[in-house]
């Protein structure tokens, strides 16, 4: 596998650099007539079937970013193909790069985004672009790069999420606190109270649980519910769905981590309250709408049958 550039020459590429003297090469694409700049002019062409790949930067005309790779933990990749046809000049910029390209240009928003820019631009917004081609890499090397930059992504995750688990059991506890809740914590970080115990033998996984529940974020909003009454109470009551126990094969991965560890702890007939933990719940990515990322979430569940 070749080794990818440091980002301190990315950011050459990408940006230019006030040391390197340039020609300052000027092209018009045919299609839109976007005049580009060469800061540098790579030479090597990704041949067909190869991965090029580049750091982009799109910004406002004072220079707000809009959108930028360079800190993705993947940048821009494209394949080269000699048969494809530019459909419009932004296609020409991209499909003509060469490793060692550094690109600038503006444009109309309109242009730049071929009619999909973003809400809070104006079709005729300037829009300013800095574009820089930095490897290629074959089809067996690109797959290896995106394993590796992969691998190297989650361990960052999961640095963060200890440190998550920590800052927000800190958040939790002075919640119960306020609350009156005598909680309990596991060796995971889940918080959770059993207000009524059940009965039965102890859950193993793969068993079957079916559970009501009441989800809240921390503030007290109910983002879903299988209790018909609670949905109705805070207006989010939904006709079209069966308000009724969910099953659950638990221990299994089938829900969020939280919950899998905290059925666990439970019997049929138990009541309980869990607290948890961004990283234990829906974590950065969030859920939907009603969930943000790294959102601490409190569950009331009820166990109302156990099937193994």
């Amino acid at each position: 596998m070749q080794n990818t550039k440091s980002l301190a020459a990315i950011l050459v590429l990408m940006f230019g650099a006030s040391t390197i003297s340039s020609c300052q090469k000027k092209k018009v694409t045919e299609k839109d007539a976007i005049e580009y700049t060469y800061i540098n002019e790579g030479s090597e062409k990704a041949p067909n079937g190869d991965f090029l790949l580049y750091n982009l930067e799109i910004t406002t005309a004072s220079d707000s970013v809009i959108y930028s790779t360079i800190d993705q933990p993947f940048p821009g990749y494209l394949m080269a193909n000699d048969s494809l046809t530019p459909q419009n000049g932004m296609d020409e910029i991209f499909l003509s790069l060469k490793k060692g390209d550094s690109i600038n240009f503006q444009s109309t928003a309109k242009i730049i985004f071929n009619g999909n820019q973003p809400e809070f631009l104006k079709e005729d917004d300037i829009v300013k672009v800095k574009l820089g081609a930095f490897d290629v890499k074959t089809d067996s090397a690109m797959q290896v790069f995106y394993q590796e930059v992969m691998m190297a992504e989650q361990m960052k995750s999961a640095e963060r999420a200890k440190t998550l688990v920590v800052e927000e059991g800190k958040t939790i506890e002075a919640y119960a606190a306020e609350k009156g809740l005598n909680v309990q914590k596991t060796d995971n970080g889940l918080y959770y109270v059993i207000e009524e115990e059940g009965s039965g033998e102890a859950i193993t996984p793969g068993t079957t649980m079916y559970v009501n529940y009441a989800g809240y974020l921390l503030d007290g909003t109910l983002f879903d519910t299988s209790w018909p009454e609670i949905a109705k109470a805070n207006n989010i009551f939904n006709e079209g769905r069966p308000y009724e126990p969910l099953p659950v094969n638990v221990g299994m991965g089938q829900v969020i981590p939280g919950w899998d560890e905290g059925l666990l702890l439970l019997k049929k007939g138990s009541k309980a309250k869990f607290l948890i933990p961004s990283p234990l719940a829906y974590g950065e990515a969030g859920a939907g709408a009603l969930i943000p990322a790294n959102s601490i979430l409190v569950f009331d569940v009820e166990v109302t049958d156990v099937q193994k």
